[in-house]
């Protein structure tokens, strides 16, 4: 199966994007190398902005060339571009709704070996209380690339949290702001995944059948404003649901899938995700694993739920 980093495909987007349209600016924290943004440096130097390790600083920039009628990209790790700039994301972008696309990389504990300084696992939650502010976990490079252009096609902030791992390519149909995709249809239970855990619910699910269990695995790519109908068909038409993210369940897709689903259609909600915790070191398959996010952890969630135990 191909693979390719997330962070390879914005790399990528950014430059098409660069060649045709000559508003798009690019900011970066000294971490170009790692980001991708360094080649759209290369190409367009006098559209590339780098700040050095002062990332709040960065954000106000990006604010100020919004309003003089660029699109500005601004990228960093998550833990950085999304935590040490909050402030200025609420204050300065949010507040006044301006057309800032922040793209974060090295997101979730899949950053590996590097540890918690660096494992963001708390920007979803963060970011998803502002208002204006709408929320992509692309779930492979096909559909980052979709999530970069239709960014640009969106006016106000979003955000778009992207890996450092190289993850399969799993998605072909077309991506739009807000809405889900069915993967695989199932009548048991629902598996709603983002980013790379999307692969490890389909991974999941094919052990499953060979049990007799036929779960849906759902790509939720966007976290807000989520797919209220998708979430409600869901609930009405498999025995409960079980999200899947890289992420701490609260304030992430879980939280996301349990806010709307109590007061539209209430059932039975697993998540699968940091459990109120920070990461440490260790491969990304060692992490995944330790921290009961992987495949094998979906697919406790699921007999759970359909043996009918908390």
């Amino acid at each position: 199966m191909d693979k390719i980093a997330t962070r390879d495909a914005y790399g990528k987007a950014l430059l098409e994007l660069g060649r045709i349209n000559k508003d798009i600016v690019v900011l970066d924290a000294d971490t170009s190398a790692s980001t991708r943004t360094g080649w759209f440096a290369k190409e367009f130097p006098e559209r590339f902005f780098n700040f050095g390790i002062a990332e709040a600083n960065m954000m106000g920039y990006a604010a100020g060339l919004s309003l003089s009628g660029k699109i500005p990209f601004v990228s960093s790790f998550a833990v950085f571009g999304a935590l040490r700039t909050y402030e200025v994301i609420r204050t300065s972008v949010c507040w006044s709704n301006l057309n800032v696309k922040i793209v974060l990389t090295h997101a979730g504990i899949s950053v590996g070996e590097d540890g918690p300084s660096h494992q963001s696992v708390e920007d979803i939650g963060a970011l998803r209380v502002l208002p204006n502010m709408t929320i992509i976990v692309p779930a492979d490079g096909i559909e980052t690339r979709k999530a970069i252009f239709a960014a640009v096609e969106h006016k106000g902030p979003v955000y778009i949290r992207l890996g450092r791992a190289k993850f399969p390519l799993l998605t072909e149909a077309d991506f739009k702001i807000g809405k889900a995709r069915i993967i695989e249809d199932g009548k048991d239970v629902t598996i709603i995944a983002c980013g790379l855990m999307v692969f490890e619910a389909l991974k999941a699910r094919e052990d499953l059948l060979k049990e007799g269990i036929n779960v849906r695995v759902v790509n939720m790519p966007t976290i807000k404003p989520i797919d209220r109908e998708m979430l409600i068909a869901c609930a009405e038409e498999t025995k409960g649901i079980v999200t899947a993210e890289e992420h701490s369940i609260i304030g992430g897709l879980g939280s996301a899938v349990s806010e709307c689903l109590s007061e539209y259609k209430p059932t039975l909600i697993k998540k699968i995700g940091l459990k109120d915790t920070f990461g440490i070191s260790g491969t990304p398959e060692e992490l995944l694993k330790k921290f009961e996010i992987d495949s094998d952890s979906i697919k406790k969630a699921v007999y759970s739920m359909l043996n009918g135990k908390p």
